[in-house]
């Protein structure tokens, strides 16, 4: 992939790729301590999100943050589903060659289901959650989820997001809630510039009902996450996760410590940027004593 639209002063970390049978999975992994963080996102982004996190927390701890397969630097296939389950197993197989341990997940958006899913199958490896505006639980028949995913990931959606690079330009903007800086916006619009690769980005809307079985499944199994120390991290102006779903993550984690930002929206280690460090390290301090 041709990278010279990526400013390397602000993603200044070493590309590594992983070799899964359906492509190369670009991942960074930087830094070293007690602690491994290991960040997942959500659509559209990619671990390009959670820069400000790296460079702030890789001095003293381990950050590990992959683009899912269609997303940020990593292959784009044509002919792989896309479904999130899939997204789950190849996150696995990295965190497996990469034998991390002692794991804080950091999740947001899709990669709240897809990190969890990891979470539940090596709770053991497991030492705390930071979650942001994410959920990992069956929402079918819930019309504010029905509505938008049978909208986005239908027909239409696919339509606007192939022809459009809809997700980015315009739901994108709207989720975030704050101005996003144009040159920021670029980095999000480029890995998916080209309509044949955005497969990955209009596959996930249908995949909030379509995985309604798997999300269950998970849900079923949340007693493995029972008892782990939990942060959370709230944009109360989200379109999509809402205070309903801030409650349902509280009634699974009620000792977590639980920040809401009035003015944020969906994405919010991108929205909080550099500010986002202290509140994860007196996290990570918490834990550890």
């Amino acid at each position: 992939m041709n990278e010279d639209w990526l400013d390397r002063t602000t993603y200044p970390f070493t590309s590594r790729y992983f070799d899964l049978p359906v492509g190369r999975m670009h991942y960074v992994d930087e830094g070293a301590g007690p602690h491994t963080l290991v960040m997942v996102h959500g659509n559209p982004v990619w671990s390009y999100a959670y820069r400000h996190l790296i460079r702030g927390l890789s001095q003293s701890c381990r950050c590990i943050a992959a683009d899912h397969i269609g997303f940020g630097l990593s292959d784009k296939p044509s002919e792989w589903d896309y479904l999130p389950q899939s997204h789950a197993r190849n996150l696995t197989a990295l965190l497996d060659h990469l034998q991390a341990e002692n794991v804080t997940l950091v999740v947001g958006d899709w990669g709240g289901p897809i990190g969890l899913s990891y979470a539940i199958r090596h709770p053991q490896r497991i030492r705390s959650l930071v979650i942001s505006n994410s959920w990992m639980w069956p929402v079918n028949g819930v019309f504010h989820y029905e509505a938008f995913s049978r909208l986005m990931g239908g027909p239409v959606g696919r339509f606007l997001i192939r022809r459009y690079n809809f997700f980015v330009n315009v739901l994108m903007r709207q989720m975030f809630r704050v101005q996003l800086d144009p040159q920021v916006h670029r980095h999000y619009e480029m890995p998916l510039r080209n309509p044949r690769e955005r497969k990955g980005c209009w596959t996930f809307p249908g995949q909030i009902i379509g995985s309604g079985e798997w999300l269950r499944s998970l849900w079923e199994q949340r007693e493995k996450l029972t008892g782990k120390p939990a942060l959370i991290l709230w944009g109360m102006r989200d379109i999509a996760f809402r205070e309903i779903e801030l409650r349902q993550w509280q009634s699974l984690f009620p000792s977590a410590e639980v920040h809401r930002f009035e003015n944020l929206g969906h994405f919010v280690p991108e929205a909080m940027g550099a500010s986002l460090c202290p509140i994860v390290e007196a996290h990570l301090r918490r834990i550890s004593e």
